[in-house]
């Protein structure tokens, strides 16, 4: 949303604990609807089924007993899981929003994702391992990937779920062949990682740490592009078309950036607290952030554009409006 040229986003106050990390999901092509949902964590340890182009609530996920640190949707919508403080990950049938089952760590886990079957769950946590359950079979051991020296931060299957995207803090991304369980990659960073996106052509990887952003070939883990910022960055996102990303931290404010040319094209501030999560939706058309305020803002990637509660409202036609932007509300 805009007024008079400067952003005023959809705001949804989730409580008031910060913001974790969030996750949109594409329905558009399973036959569904093209605004897409999401899911978002919170350290109230409740996380959230939420519309992707309004951010209205769908269902809530109780039962973990500490604050959730990720969230994942499998393909097809059906089933969610979540990372928590707890020392569990756990599947949900993500339509009756009830557990399915429990996966059990000795320590708090931090990141989770499904494989393509939806028959495997990717966690990692603050035992500094990566492991591998069999969703069918709660009480089976899991393959672990033992390498990392810190904890974990983000895992991601890559390669139809033959190899694993990792970052953790030890200052290290790395990749990992997941039927030997060796690792194939690996890339040092001058700070610890603070997110990682894989993009939706599955060739980029994006990653925030200290106050850079960085692009690394998915496939090599050679980076690409890199960029400083004047704060430090806790989340990147790199838009579906790679034409933009979007970037936040501790200085409560959202970057703009050009892919191509890695010039800042805009910063702004509506946070009240650092920007810990941000995310593109799958078709471009807004980005949501979620903060240490314990709000999720969704901001439009281009502003004045009709789109979900975005109606956009010309200027008045006298000349006191002539160097006015057009008004969206919502």
């Amino acid at each position: 949303m805009v007024e008079t040229g400067h952003y005023r986003p959809l705001t949804n106050r989730l409580n008031f604990r910060p913001v974790m990390h969030l996750k949109f999901f594409d329905l558009v092509q399973y036959g569904q609807c093209s605004d897409g949902r999401f899911r978002t964590t919170s350290s109230d340890g409740k996380p959230m089924l939420r519309q992707g182009n309004t951010g209205d609530w769908i269902g809530t996920f109780e039962g973990h007993k500490g604050a959730v640190w990720g969230v994942a949707l499998n393909k097809d919508a059906s089933k969610a899981a979540t990372a928590a403080a707890d020392f569990s990950a756990k599947v949900w049938d993500a339509v009756a929003g009830e557990e399915v089952a429990t996966f059990n760590h000795s320590h708090i886990v931090k990141t989770v994702a499904f494989s393509e079957d939806s028959q495997s769950l990717l966690t990692g946590s603050n035992e500094k391992l990566i492991k591998i359950f069999d969703t069918g079979k709660p009480d089976a051991e899991p393959q672990v990937f033992n390498g990392h020296t810190g904890s974990l931060k983000q895992v991601i299957f890559t390669n139809d779920d033959k190899q694993i995207l990792s970052c953790a803090e030890d200052k290290t991304v790395r990749c990992w062949d997941r039927t030997s369980g060796e690792e194939i990659y690996k890339t040092e960073l001058a700070h610890n990682p603070t997110g990682m996106e894989l993009s939706s052509d599955n060739e980029t990887l994006t990653v925030s740490y200290g106050s850079k952003v960085a692009f690394l070939n998915s496939q090599t883990l050679e980076v690409m592009k890199e960029v400083t910022l004047p704060a430090a960055i806790y989340s990147a996102s790199l838009h579906p078309h790679k034409t933009v990303f979007i970037c936040g931290g501790e200085d409560f404010k959202m970057y703009k950036y050009d892919y191509n040319t890695m010039e800042e094209l805009e910063s702004f501030k509506g946070h009240f607290g650092p920007v810990h999560c941000v995310r593109f939706s799958p078709d471009g058309e807004l980005y949501a952030s979620g903060s240490e305020d314990g709000t999720l803002r969704l901001w439009q990637t281009t502003v004045g554009k009709n789109y979900g509660l975005w109606k956009c409202v010309e200027a008045n036609s006298d000349t006191s409006n002539l160097n006015q932007k057009p008004e969206a509300t919502a």
